[in-house]
């Protein structure tokens, strides 16, 4: 018979067993669940020991009870008296009745188990705990009604804690009870969630045991990534870190069930987020009802609306919202009333393509494609202001502005139908609300209503004034970590977002035009699955806790919400990557244009040629998950760079270098020099060499380094590109093809040299333009030669004209 259990099978685990008389349960963590990670965090919520003060208490009072009686189990009494040895006893009681609350505000019980427990009680059976704890019975029994409710605690018959006997479960605790109760020791059922102490050691005793597994493998590496997560998001907190994760019991109930990867991701991970997004729109929206005159009405802005909206309803079915199709393109559209918010606009976009300003100013494709051919190569944008400012072409924009400003608010009228008064309460994921930006002043005016805007995630860059709140924002976390959160967001976005094309007009009687999508069907399909799953959390998030009714505790919930979402975003599983293997994603501009949500092999590359250093100036969308495979310390070292915004230059990371002797060539005579190579990822190193105006052949004398090698790619580039905080892997290289002389090519990328005179020998490429350029040689040594010449070195810097702790 198989001896392990799932929670979902849980409450018909005496169907197959008729002999059972008596079902005896583990307490903590198969009974009752705390909402934090690990049974430590609860300190954190004490007000005096920290955390580790009382861990340690705790270990120094085991010790003492193990030499005093050979046991050692300890009572939370004697913890304490370990913990504050100078406090009254009056003193030392408040503390521990601090713990006891402590645990009743963060305990519950687990549904699974009071439907086996009351399935027990209506077959007859004798339902006891047995728990190993430093609790005695009377604190565990108050503990299980105070957290899981008086019925609960009724189901129980007798409770046994290893305090009060000396002795564990693993030691033999279960024996004693047996022998106790007086039964045959087959007639007992106990399950349990520690293989050791319940399994094995039910097992040893005699009675029928099952190990009650919470959580497969992957799903415990899952949810300690987030506890670690939460640590580093919340370090330097105002208020302790209780490494809440409020969704564990819901997951460890409904995960098993879910086998569709995809489905798996928006069900532990986007579920838990977007629930908890939910709670707090629902507490936001109740506010606004006290405080405005009017009504409110609950418009979730499409596209990235989409998925929160379908869990708002899944949570809160009595009130009614609407998808509301306002996007960035039509919020600005309409918000260009005068001839200064469109050169206040043309500021903004100075290196947007001209094609999308064009678009945006409602320009028609005839018109841009004519404008297009004007804008000469250099300076196109202070050349498109100076087309645009024309006083025809401006006249023109005007007036389609305007009438697009009137078509949207046919459109707010025919779907929301607010009157003069009312609240509109816009709801997006974020991050800047520029929406609500461009769209307040047109609302206002054309609808006489009231606007607040309510944010997944709020990180404005400016103060515009408006009425703007974030589940996620400056109240509660620093600017660095803000950032952090939205760098990665495109992922949230194509999770969130509708199978449509986004709005870019309405018609004249109210109806939204949409672009074609861009997407492909096999993404939307997909997204269609995680939603599923994000909707069916959203649904089944309470199913598995049982507690008396109170407040949620939004500090909590928040705070599992952004380990959830920035574990995703810093630190995603194998198996969530694959779901997301294929997305795209597309700007929403107006334009049609998409770009892949990431890809392995430019981050490979730009790790090798430039070192972790390629992380501060990558162009991502997703780069944690291009990072998938470069193991958990690069990760970790990408997450702390932008969680806590450090400072680093390129000569931080440099903790060693090889000095690569070179042959310099420039068709007259042959100098040797050396260039210093420096250390980039995964054991390669890069080798600048500065070309200057082309004129310089350069032969690396690989031989009298090594006698095996790999080199990973050998190109050309100006040398301003290097150096750019932007630089991106691929961008503006040309390849470099070179000669070997005694060098053997044994395989992809290998070389062997077949003594100490052997080199690899690069010609130059043809000159394009006037800026100076260099040689990047990025290699990697396999097997040494022995002796190593040091000629004189190349300064690099000086030929670069930087200084040696510049960031590149």
């Amino acid at each position: 018979m198989n001896d392990t259990i799932l929670a979902c099978d849980l409450p018909t685990a005496l169907d197959a067993r008729p002999d059972v008389k008596i079902l005896s349960l583990d307490c903590f963590d198969t009974l009752l669940w705390r909402d934090t990670h690990a049974p430590r965090d609860i300190f954190s919520a004490l007000d005096g020991p920290s955390q580790l003060q009382r861990q340690l208490a705790e270990q120094r009072a085991r010790i003492a009870s193990a030499l005093r009686t050979h046991n050692n189990e300890v009572a939370l009494s004697d913890i304490y008296a370990e913990l504050a040895p100078n406090a009254t006893s009056r003193e030392r009681a408040a503390m521990v009745e601090q713990e006891l609350n402590a645990e009743a505000n963060h305990c519950f019980g687990f549904m699974p188990v009071i439907k086996l427990m009351q399935a027990a009680r209506a077959r007859g059976l004798m339902v006891i705990i047995i728990s190993d704890t430093y609790l005695n019975s009377t604190e565990l029994g108050a503990l299980i009604a105070a957290a899981a409710g008086d019925e609960v605690r009724a189901l129980i018959d007798r409770i046994f804690c290893s305090s009060e006997h000396g002795v564990s479960k693993g030691e033999g605790l279960i024996g004693k009870v047996v022998k106790k109760l007086g039964v045959r020791c087959d007639t007992i059922l106990h399950i349990g969630d520690n293989r050791a102490a319940d399994l094995v050691a039910g097992q040893k005793a005699g009675v029928q045991a099952l190990h009650f597994r919470q959580f497969s493998p992957a799903v415990e590496q899952r949810l300690r990534l987030e506890a670690a997560t939460s640590e580093m998001i919340h370090s330097g907190a105002a208020t302790p870190n209780l490494n809440c994760q409020p969704h564990r019991a819901a997951i460890a109930l409904g995960e098993p069930q879910v086998h569709n990867p995809a489905e798996l991701l928006g069900y532990t991970t986007i579920g838990p987020v977007l629930w908890g997004f939910a709670q707090w729109i629902g507490q936001e929206a109740a506010t606004l009802r006290q405080t405005c005159g009017g009504k409110v009405h609950i418009l979730f802005l499409m596209r990235d609306g989409h998925l929160p909206r379908l869990v708002y309803d899944a949570v809160a079915q009595d009130t009614a919202t609407h998808a509301t199709e306002i996007s960035r393109f039509t919020a600005t559209a309409a918000s260009l009333k005068t001839e200064e918010d469109v050169l206040r606009y043309l500021d903004a976009e100075a290196g947007t393509s001209p094609h999308a300003i064009l678009t945006q100013l409602l320009f028609e494709p005839a018109e841009i494609a004519v404008l297009l051919r004007t804008l000469p190569a250099q300076g196109a944008h202070s050349a498109l202001v100076r087309a645009i400012r024309n006083a025809q072409r401006m006249a023109k924009i005007l007036k389609r502005t305007r009438a697009f400003g009137k078509r949207l608010g046919v459109y707010l009228r025919a779907t929301i139908a607010p009157e003069a008064g009312d609240t509109l309460m816009l709801v997006d994921l974020g991050y800047n609300g520029t929406v609500q930006n461009q769209i307040e002043a047109p609302l206002r005016a054309m609808l006489g209503v009231d606007i607040a805007g309510r944010y997944l995630l709020l990180r404005e860059h400016d103060l515009p004034g408006f009425d703007k709140r974030g589940f996620i924002d400056r109240r509660h976390y620093d600017m660095n970590t803000l950032e952090a959160l939205c760098g990665n967001v495109a992922v949230l976005e194509q999770i969130c977002t509708a199978s449509q094309g986004s709005v870019i007009d309405y018609t004249d009687d109210g109806q939204p035009i949409r672009a074609a999508s861009s997407i492909k069907g096999a993404q939307s399909a997909t997204r269609d699955v995680i939603q599923r799953g994000t909707v069916r959390y959203a649904r089944e998030a309470r199913t598995a806790i049982v507690r008396p009714e109170r407040a949620i505790d939004m500090t909590a919930v928040r705070s599992s919400s952004v380990a959830a979402l920035a574990r995703l975003m810093f630190l995603p599983m194998p198996e969530e990557l694959a779901a997301l293997e294929q997305f795209q994603h597309d700007v929403n501009l107006g334009v049609d244009e998409v770009v892949p949500l990431f890809d392995r092999d430019i981050a490979r590359r730009g790790l090798r040629q430039r070192g972790l250093f390629y992380m501060r100036g990558a162009e991502r969308m997703y780069l944690p998950a291009e990072l998938q495979g470069e193991g958990l310390a690069v990760k970790l070292t990408l997450m702390a760079h932008k969680r806590f915004g450090l400072a680093l230059k390129y000569a931080d990371f440099i903790d060693q270098t090889i000095t690569l002797p070179v042959l310099i060539a420039d068709g007259r005579k042959v100098d040797t020099a050396t260039i210093t190579a420096t250390p980039t990822h995964d054991g390669y190193f890069v080798a600048p060499i500065p070309i200057s105006d082309c004129r310089y052949s350069i032969g690396l004398q690989f031989g009298q380094l090594y006698e095996w090698l790999q080199v990973e790619s050998v190109v050309f580039m100006p040398v301003d590109r290097f150096l750019s905080d932007r630089q991106r892997a691929g961008a503006e290289e040309v390849a470099a093809v070179p000669t070997l002389e005694g060098m053997e090519q044994a395989g992809p990328h290998l070389f062997r040299c077949e003594d100490k005179a052997a080199f690899m020998m690069i010609p130059p490429p043809a000159r394009r333009d006037a800026r100076a350029m260099m040689l990047a040689v990025v290699f990697r040594p396999i097997v040494m030669r022995e002796t190593i010449p040091t000629p004189a070195t190349i300064n690099q810097a000086a030929l670069f004209g930087i200084s040696g702790d510049s960031p590149r």
